[in-house]
């Protein structure tokens, strides 16, 4: 199971293994389940502080709660580890985020402990919310948990589930863990707000309040409890916003003591009130890992490490991150105009915006996880004279979509969308991918979009953006290393939707959009060895097109074929519209789209992804050389790959 000692945690395969477990055998399995997760994420590498902050909690709900018939819900999901070693996966857990493995999030495929997948923020209230009223509809008496961190309550949704929720009867239990430290350090009045509550009195008074609350509840029983409860509540006036709402707020309680988080958890448990109850648990993101605890985000999502001294095993990188490229790039356009502002959901050094925040920190903006507050805060930026980017990840900025068509496309801002993880990405699987945002941004009218090859494509579409200031404009640029180029020291605005011919041929022609220009140029080199003359093209735009290009590509070639890191309905069908509108498919060329599978796909390395949806360059191959009846060729060539 891993080289540490852990007699206990070895005699728990379920969670009604510890159901029986007194108070202290809990409180040294919460030790043994901190020791197994460090080990198996040593490994693994993954989401480490998180779950170590929930250790306490975990096996408190697990002892207290009668999953999976009770609901625990989850947010976000990279907490989650701890609960996967108690619910029947620990077997499994050094496959996590695996090829063929664990996921690192819920996964409702995954177990019945997972009864809602979660790997994006600020979803579990109204799930559970849901589980919730669908438990009362159906005339069952089960229990509905969901636990959120204070970084995902900056996420409106949250919000709005709970002002649902308190104005409904059927009873939910929903947690508050509050670790003042989500991915990073966090932002805003909400933040701000738990730390006063906890400030306002000594932490010490308000643990002991809140135990002697526990010998007195549920709140039937007489004017002795109520008199103390309403001293206690009165005195944590921190509650009020919570109860504004309508939930019945207790706490905070401190979340690493067994002795506190049992009777409140039970109380709450058994109470037959009705109605929501909000448990304000405090806890320490990385609790029991000096190195993660004195970190501030870079246990949040970590490689393989030494569990001893905690040295990340990272490899020496050949070339800098796209992430990296466009955080410097962003920094020298911003050095020479100081309207540029940048924009971030709670994810600076993830979208590298935390090179822009050392050097501008009056111009950088962390709204929290908020997407869609950010692209409307980007566009009334843009209306009063500012030059907004706004750097989510492409699959977070799916959140925005109603704010990016009405606020900023529809009103024609100039918004510039830096979207991060374009593609596939590895170990995070479906729930992380880009895949999609070609075809969301693909069918607003008056956009440009990019993609760039490589990464000095990179620097030069972010000077691109920064030029385009009478409308919306996107870029999109995927996780990991760039290919090993020299980059420019300064970029150049590209003339807009024009592309570049990389490689004249005649027979077969390859138009590549974004980073699998390398596949396509291996693929050329590979199709010309067979005889068969291959033009190779970078779009770099997918609106607008290079119209003038795409013609002369279609009426030169037998065989077009289009390449993208996106899902089916992105670069191919805008091309595959202009081509029919414009007859060009009317003598008989022969057009292959390349794209994404129409299914979503799981976690693996990017590379062993990226051969499953056979997008590299022998699957390019194959695509010409069935495109042009050589099949049995083609399937040699799948083989290969």
């Amino acid at each position: 199971m891993g080289s540490v000692e852990t007699p206990l945690l070895d005699s728990v395969r379920v969670p009604a293994d510890l159901r029986e477990f007194s108070s202290a055998q809990l409180k040294q399995l919460a030790e043994e389940l901190r020791a197994e997760t460090i080990d198996a994420v040593s490994v693994t590498g993954g989401h480490l502080g998180a779950g170590l902050g929930v250790v306490e909690l975990t096996v408190a709900l697990h002892h207290l709660f009668n999953t999976p018939d009770d609901k625990l819900i989850w947010d976000v999901g990279h907490q989650v580890y701890p609960h996967k070693i108690l619910t029947g996966r620990r077997d499994r857990i050094r496959t996590l985020r695996q090829g063929g493995g664990l996921s690192g999030f819920t996964k409702r495929t995954e177990s019945p402990y997972d009864p809602f997948g979660a790997a994006h923020a600020s979803t579990s209230i109204s799930a559970a919310l849901g589980f919730a009223v669908a438990r009362d509809l159906q005339a069952r008496d089960n229990h509905v948990v969901a636990v959120i961190g204070d970084g995902a309550m900056s996420g409106g949704m949250a919000y709005e589930a709970m002002n649902n929720a308190g104005s409904m009867e059927s009873k939910l239990i929903v947690i508050l863990n509050d670790n003042d430290m989500s991915i990073a350090p966090p932002v805003g009045a909400m933040s701000a707000y738990l730390s006063r509550l906890i400030s306002s009195k000594s932490y010490r008074s308000l643990r002991d309040i809140a135990l002697h609350m526990t010998e007195r509840f549920p709140r039937a029983m007489g004017m002795a409890a109520q008199r103390a409860e309403e001293f206690a509540r009165g005195m944590l006036t921190g509650g009020t916003m919570f109860e504004e709402l309508g939930f019945f707020y207790v706490g905070p309680i401190d979340g690493h003591n067994m002795d506190h988080l049992l009777p409140v958890l039970r109380n709450a448990r058994d109470d037959t009130a009705g109605g929501p109850i909000l448990i304000h648990v405090v806890t320490q993101k990385g609790k029991g890992y000096v190195p993660a605890e004195e970190s501030d985000d870079k246990y949040h999502g970590v490689g393989t490490f030494d569990v001893v001294t905690g040295t990340l095993d990272k490899a020496k990188p050949n070339a800098p991150s796209y992430t990296k490229v466009f955080g410097q790039a962003l920094v020298r356009e911003a050095e020479k105009d100081d309207k540029i502002v940048a924009i971030t959901a709670a994810m600076p050094s993830g979208t590298g915006t935390d090179l822009f925040q050392e050097a501008f920190p009056d111009r950088c903006f962390d709204v929290g996880l908020a997407e869609q507050h950010a692209v409307t805060f980007a566009a009334g930026l843009a209306a009063d004279g500012m030059k907004p980017f706004v750097a989510i990840y492409s699959t977070f900025l799916q959140r925005a979509y109603d704010q990016i068509v009405h606020d900023v496309a529809i009103q024609s801002l100039p918004v510039r969308f830096a979207m991060d993880r374009a593609g596939l990405v590895g170990a995070d699987g479906a729930t992380h991918a880009g895949s999609f945002d070609i075809g969301y941004f693909g069918s607003l009218p008056g956009i440009v979009i990019m993609a760039p090859a490589d990464e000095a494509e990179l620097v030069h579409m972010v000077a691109t953006a920064a030029s385009i200031d009478d409308r919306p404009s996107a870029f999109r640029y995927p996780r990991g290393e760039g290919v090993g180029i020299d980059l420019p020291n300064v970029g150049v605005p590209l003339e807009i939707g024009k592309g570049r011919m990389m490689r004249q041929g005649t027979k077969v022609a390859i138009l590549s959009y974004g980073t699998r220009l390398q596949e396509s140029m291996k693929a050329a080199e590979e199709l010309n060895a067979m005889g068969l003359s291959t033009s190779v093209a970078d779009a770099r735009f997918a609106k607008p097109l290079d119209e003038d290009l795409i013609t002369r590509l279609a009426r030169e070639h037998e065989v077009l074929i289009t390449v993208e890191e996106g899902a089916v309905g992105g670069f191919s069908s805008l091309v595959l519209n202009f081509l029919a509108v414009n007859g060009l498919l009317d003598k008989g060329l022969k057009v292959r789209p390349m794209t994404l599978p129409d299914r979503f796909i799981d976690q693996d390395k990017p590379a062993a992804q990226y051969e499953e949806v056979e997008l590299n360059a022998p699957h390019i191959v194959a695509c010409a050389l069935s495109a042009l009846g050589r099949a049995e060729e083609a399937v040699i060539q799948t083989k290969r790959a």
